[in-house]
């Protein structure tokens, strides 16, 4: 048999593990949501990944999920996490984003400068069935279609959109070379022309914000002159705070141990950096309540400043169902799904461990960051931005995971987009009743949630 027939065979046998992997769990049957007399209480779940946050962020932490249920959304992907182990998988398996919500898509500058699309959060990466992410995208997109005044048929529409996008993307990466799918990425510009002329100003006014978000631009928003005249980061009580005398005193222990975990080329430019100053900063939704802290650094000139993000790695939110991370420092998970699956990655992307033995991943700040504003998108806007975040996660997923059982597996008619579209409008539903538990919670007192 020729290099060419193995190559034929491997890929026919996979096509058929695909394939197989409906008698597993059918394409209709993930559009099913329906929760089960066991279900775990929501807001028991959010207390338990409170029990080890900082108390007074937490509450910071529950408003802002309580404002919306969209910002609900993206701080409960451990109950979603729940809901998705209580029913059956495909099996095959992938690199999960674990949190592939509208929102934790993004713009950002590659090593070579160019401004890229990709997904830009993984702190619940972990390898799993495909369809949860997908789901998870399609859910989000039907919960942001409603805050946005869209009907049902609407939200249902986009959540369509994402479905199909990831299975037309991902049968477009089966019939690619290894090296092809690696080199595949959405630029500014592509993202842009998604949309029609008339509908670009979003993704337009987020990519002119991000070029403009540079190490160099928040060293004016971010920091005062110090005593010395050195840049200080300024405090902005409750969300930037500084760190204590004993905590700094620790950092130079710690910014070895994340000097350890960059290549060795990236630690020649690590060096050329001094560290001026940390402070504590509250983030995202999620997050809020880990341990998040901004570094300084600065290079030759105090007019080179580098804005590092050092960000408390827990244990995701899918280890309780899933095989856990072979990575001990919950760190080196974070930056190992994020390297395995954006197409381009941050050069200071590193881990450490805390002085309080605690898991932390390094990252930059503010690199021509952006993110696409999506609570005024029209109906036709966030269906060609589902379409654009259901091609880009396909595209990771492809970098992991068996493209081609994975195509097989999709199909060519639009089965799983309807069955996707089904269970995105039900979740919806349950979202919305898991928000209103986290409201009444408040309101009786169970959660304390700053005003």
């Amino acid at each position: 048999m020729s290099t060419s027939e193995r190559a034929d065979s491997a890929e026919t046998s996979t096509a058929e593990a695909g394939r197989a992997a409906r008698k597993q769990v059918t394409r209709t049957a993930l559009g099913v949501w329906e929760p089960g007399p066991d279900r775990a209480d929501p807001i028991d779940i959010l207390e338990r990944q409170a029990a080890t946050r900082v108390p007074e962020l937490v509450r910071i932490r529950y408003a802002r999920m309580a404002a919306g249920q969209f910002p609900f959304y993206r701080g409960a992907p451990a109950i979603m996490a729940a809901d998705l182990a209580a029913g059956p998988d495909t099996g095959l398996t992938v690199q999960l984003c674990g949190d592939a919500h509208l929102s934790n898509f993004g713009l950002f500058a590659s090593p070579e400068r160019a401004l890229v699309f990709d997904l830009n959060d993984f702190d619940e990466t972990l390898p799993g069935p495909f369809e949860w992410d997908v789901k998870r995208l399609a859910a989000s997109v039907a919960v942001a279609a409603r805050a946005n005044g869209c009907d049902d048929a609407e939200a249902g529409a986009a959540a369509r959109e994402s479905a199909t996008a990831y299975r037309e993307a991902m049968a477009h990466l089966a019939t690619l070379g290894e090296t092809e799918v690696w080199y595949e990425m959405v630029n500014a510009e592509e993202a842009a022309a998604v949309l029609r002329p008339q509908d670009r100003k979003p993704v337009e006014k987020a990519i002119n914000k991000a070029k403009s978000r540079t190490s160099l631009h928040a060293l004016d928003k971010l920091t005062e002159p110090g005593p010395d005249g050195v840049p200080r980061i300024k405090p902005d009580p409750p969300l930037v705070l500084p760190i204590s005398k004993i905590e700094e005193a620790d950092l130079d222990s710690v910014l070895t141990d994340y000097r350890a975990s960059l290549p060795e080329e990236r630690r020649v430019l690590l060096d050329r950096y001094q560290l001026r100053d940390m402070a504590m900063k509250v983030v995202g939704v999620g997050s809020v309540g880990t341990r998040c802290f901004i570094a300084l650094l600065t290079g030759r000139a105090h007019a080179d400043p580098l804005f590092l993000q050092v960000k408390q790695a827990e244990t995701s939110v899918l280890a309780d169902h899933l095989h856990a991370s072979v990575f001990r420092h919950q760190g080196h998970r974070v930056v190992h799904g994020q390297r395995l699956t954006q197409a381009a990655g941050d050069i200071f992307l590193g881990w450490a461990t805390g002085p309080d033995g605690r898991f932390y991943y390094w990252r930059q700040l503010r690199d021509m960051k952006g993110t696409i504003t999506i609570d005024d998108m029209n109906p036709e806007q966030l269906r060609k931005y589902a379409n654009l975040c259901g091609r880009t996660l396909a595209r990771g997923h492809a970098r992991s995971g068996d493209r081609v059982a994975i195509a097989a597996y999709l199909g060519s008619n639009d089965v799983f987009d309807r069955a996707i579209a089904d269970f995105a409008l039900a979740y919806a539903d349950q979202t919305a009743a898991d928000h209103t538990a986290l409201r009444t919670a408040i309101d009786l007192g169970r959660i304390d949630a700053a005003t």
